[in-house]
């Protein structure tokens, strides 16, 4: 029965993800009517529409920490980790960046950024090891600089979110950004990322899989308050 139940509750939070990137102001009827199953059905696994977000803000969390550590498995030059690791969290993140708009009134800030704290623990990691081998330079300690990598994710989202970047553009230029703030030449930086897109090809990585719905860039309400 218990087995039932999370197929149940999986394949509501699949059918709920496409609606909300379809549709920013999907309803709880409107997403009961696309899983087939009545509203009492829906409510029964998630309490209001905020709890539904919150799983699903839950479940992007997780695949991002999956994505960023695999682009980091085997790597060991500071700077290609982060390039790669950027590329891989980029396409995970490009593909629900609506969602995470969406999140910020259910979730809050604060609640994205507890849910990211390993990734960002592990990204200190590389920084320091960066720093420590003379490859990253900067005036700011190794916990800011994480925080600073996350940022320029965040803001290049929004920045795709108002039309200011081509989403095609902004994996690559968040990878670079990235490398450049730690005073790796933009050129290099360049360079690197370049290599490693035509290695592995447009992901960068590979391995990382945003959902189908990503094509739908409607406007979410409030996600000019996006930038964290």
């Amino acid at each position: 029965m218990a087995g039932r139940a999370d197929a149940n509750r999986r394949r509501i939070m699949d059918i709920a993800l496409s609606e909300l990137l379809r549709d920013a102001d999907a309803s709880m009827d409107q997403i009961a009517r696309a899983a087939g199953v009545v509203r009492r059905t829906v409510y029964g696994h998630f309490p209001s529409r905020d709890a539904l977000i919150v799983a699903l803000v839950d479940d992007v969390a997780e695949t991002v920490g999956a994505a960023h550590a695999a682009a980091l498995h085997g790597v060991d030059d500071p700077a290609e980790a982060l390039a790669r690791s950027v590329l891989a969290v980029w396409e995970i993140a490009d593909g629900y960046r609506l969602l995470i708009s969406l999140a910020q009134h259910s979730v809050t800030v604060e609640g994205i950024h507890r849910r990211l704290e390993p990734v960002r623990l592990e990204t200190a990691t590389v920084l320091q090891r960066g720093l420590d081998a003379g490859q990253f330079t900067s005036p700011l300690p190794v916990t800011a600089l994480a925080y600073v990598r996350e940022q320029v994710i965040f803001g290049l989202m929004q920045a795709v979110n108002e039309g200011l970047l081509a989403p095609e553009d902004a994996g690559r230029s968040a990878a670079v950004t990235a490398l450049a703030t730690l005073g790796v030449p933009v050129a290099s930086a360049t360079e690197l990322v370049a290599r490693i897109l035509a290695d592995d090809g447009p992901a960068g990585t590979g391995n990382a899989a945003a959902p189908d719905a990503r094509a739908s860039d409607a406007a979410v309400p409030g996600s000019g308050d996006i930038g964290v």
